[in-house]
């Protein structure tokens, strides 16, 4: 009979409150278990998760949640967190369709505060819950916990101004690990490796009284606590140099982020403390799983993989993904114009710049956590003549809706989006799903957008976008794409990429019946739904529109001499292309029924893309059954 863990035993975070220091290392080492072995059948963020265990164990032992609050930035940190919920028998469906949420979900959990899965928002929301303690004349504790990667990016520089100002008791826990996704860049990372390295890190429990007294009142009110809490007091250093302290907010010198007891003992301190503490802990991405360790960048977000080796269980894929593609055009087109640049966001490896960084490290720019920055940055770039491609995934793009509109389309800048992850993406959810890039790319003056349906007008896509100028989006989706041949392979004609023309797009079927208008790899279902139409006796022409803005409007008026007219996109439909393909018709005068096929006025969920697309009818099957429901209707 296997021997009992302590996990078994953990129902709510109020059990660990009775657990030793030794216990709760234990339990941290179960833990960490339980997520490898989780994770290498579900895939998931393996290695942030591991990292923060033993931070979040000592932060829930000594709260009492969910009275007390805790905040998480971005939620791939918290799988300890949800095992100590209260979640451990449905910690097996993480990130599946239908189970757990990869991330904090406030409906799955009354421990989940807020639905993180963006950078740098959790200072600003745990700042408003403890304003609202405050004004409520409530005593509950409110702790964030962010990544040094995510305290990089512009809103929590906001919020920290704040904070520090305010002088708002609350608790921010900076897990330091060095790593976002990729290896963090930027001013604020030297920061605090000086820190790390700092003398002030190894100060005797004297010296660091006799700083901690010359460092003004918020360190002084933390001694005052009493004599009874000098040995946790010597970890409670506030530097002369650092941000915090200039900000007003009284920080903590670097402490081991695996060491329990220590984390106990500092936090016990801050929490009792009248006044906004940042505690700084040193963690590890991967701690306790060699390969996760080794590897922390591929375990940030990976696929199913072997437990005692680490490497992904790959599906046989017949086609590369839509991401390598672009990153091999890109690469070709900098080689004809060295005035391409490229530029991301924490993202060089996920939005295939990799190459591109190795082959022009002088042409390419990762910026960090700062979409609004990389944007308006692309703007300078753009005016001072180079040609920049800045490379962001759609989701987290809409971040930057207003330098976008502001800093590029208003002066007609050249600047091209490459907007990653667009559409349905998995078992991310919510959070990461690509659905409302049209809408806030269509509704931008001087913005063109393409949607390319394969990898091959993928390559046509980019190279079209930086021959025309302007400002131009070139929204793809994640995963692999359709298996055809693009450009520069060398069985295909024409061997070079091609200038779309603008606003035209090309009838991939024709029919007479019923017209499509597909946007996107949604061309590929519409041309299946075509099939399965084809066999009910229906005649459906399939077009591939090519472009979201402009829209071929000729294409339009010859789908309005069909019986139906049908959209099809993989994005919202409120203020989505069938709603511009709708309003083309009404203003031409076009009559002719019409039917539009998106994701509706709700939230997506998580799961496999092929089961979401199956549920929002966006399938082949579910595409022929609306329009041959439709058909009879009329």
């Amino acid at each position: 009979m296997p021997e009992k863990r302590i996990l078994d035993a953990i129902t709510s975070p109020a059990d660990l409150s009775v657990l030793t220091d030794e216990d709760l290392a234990i339990l941290a080492q179960e833990i960490r278990d339980e997520i490898v072995n989780t994770t290498s059948r579900t895939g998931g963020h393996v290695a942030s998760s591991l990292g923060a265990v033993e931070l979040i164990l000592a932060a829930h032992s000594l709260l009492s949640c969910p009275r007390d609050r805790i905040v998480f930035d971005v939620g791939h940190q918290a799988y300890a967190h949800k095992l100590v919920t209260g979640r451990l028998k449905d910690f097996s469906t993480l990130r599946t369709y239908g189970g757990l949420s990869g991330f904090p979900k406030p409906d799955e959990s009354v421990y989940d505060q807020h639905p993180s899965g963006h950078a740098s928002d959790s200072l600003s929301v745990a700042y408003g819950l403890a304003k609202a303690r405050d004004l409520a004349g409530r005593n509950e504790k409110v702790v964030a916990i962010i990544g040094d990667a995510a305290l990089s990016g512009g809103m929590a520089f906001e919020a920290l101004n704040q904070i520090g100002q305010s002088k708002t008791p609350m608790v921010i826990i900076l897990n330091d690990n060095e790593m976002s996704i990729s290896h963090n860049v930027g001013a604020m990372v030297k920061h605090l490796g000086a820190l790390r390295a700092s003398q002030s890190y190894r100060q005797t429990r004297d010296n660091m009284q006799e700083i901690m007294e010359a460092s003004g009142p918020f360190a002084k009110a933390l001694l005052n606590l009493g004599r009874n809490m000098k040995d946790s007091v010597k970890f409670m250093a506030l530097p002369h140099a650092t941000i915090f302290e200039q900000l007003g907010i009284l920080c903590t010198a670097p402490i081991d982020g695996h060491d329990i007891g220590l984390l106990r003992e500092v936090l016990s301190v801050a929490l009792a403390t009248r006044a906004p503490v940042l505690v700084h802990v040193v963690t590890r991405k991967g701690e306790g799983y060699g390969p996760a360790v080794r590897d922390p960048e591929t375990f940030h977000g990976i696929a199913p993989f072997d437990v005692m080796t680490g490497q992904v269980r790959k599906k046989p894929e017949a086609a590369p993904s839509y991401t390598s593609v672009f990153g091999g055009a890109l690469v070709r087109e900098a080689r004809a114009d060295s005035r391409i640049v490229a530029i991301t966001a924490a993202m060089t490896g996920g939005t295939g710049l990799a190459p591109f960084s190795r082959e022009f490290p002088q042409r390419f720019f990762d910026e960090g956590i700062a979409e609004e920055h990389v944007v308006g940055m692309a703007s300078g770039l753009a005016k001072g003549g180079r040609k920049p491609v800045a490379a962001v995934y759609s989701t987290f793009l809409q971040r930057a809706v207003d330098q976008m509109i502001v800093d590029c389309c208003l002066p007609n800048l050249d600047v091209v989006f490459a907007i990653d992850r667009a559409g349905v993406v998995g078992e991310d959810g919510p959070t990461h799903h690509g659905v409302f890039d049209m809408v806030y790319c269509r509704m931008i003056p001087n913005m063109r957008m393409l949607a390319p349906s394969d990898e091959a007008e993928l390559v046509h896509a980019v190279h079209t976008a930086l021959a025309i100028g302007g400002p131009v989006a070139v929204r793809y989706p994640r995963g692999s794409a359709e298996g055809v041949l693009v450009p520069d392979e060398a069985n295909l004609l024409p061997k070079e990429a091609q200038v779309l023309p603008v606003g035209k797009a090309r009838v991939l079927r024709e029919g007479s019946d019923v017209a499509v208008l597909a946007f996107g790899r949604m061309a590929y279902q519409a041309l299946a739904a075509a099939d399965l139409l084809a066999d009910a006796g229906i005649d459906a022409r399939v077009v591939d529109m090519r472009w979201v803005k402009p829209l071929d409007e000729e294409a339009i008026k010859a789908a309005a001499e069909t019986r139906l007219v049908v959209t099809v996109e993989e994005g919202a439909l409120v203020g989505g292309v069938g709603e511009g393909v709708l309003a083309v018709m009404a203003r031409r005068g076009w009559a002719a029924p019409t039917l539009t096929l998106g994701i509706r006025d709700a939230f997506v969920g998580q799961g496999t893309p092929e089961l979401l697309l199956r549920d929002l009818g966006l399938d082949a099957e579910g595409i022929a059954k609306s329009i041959a429901e439709r058909l009879e209707s009329e």
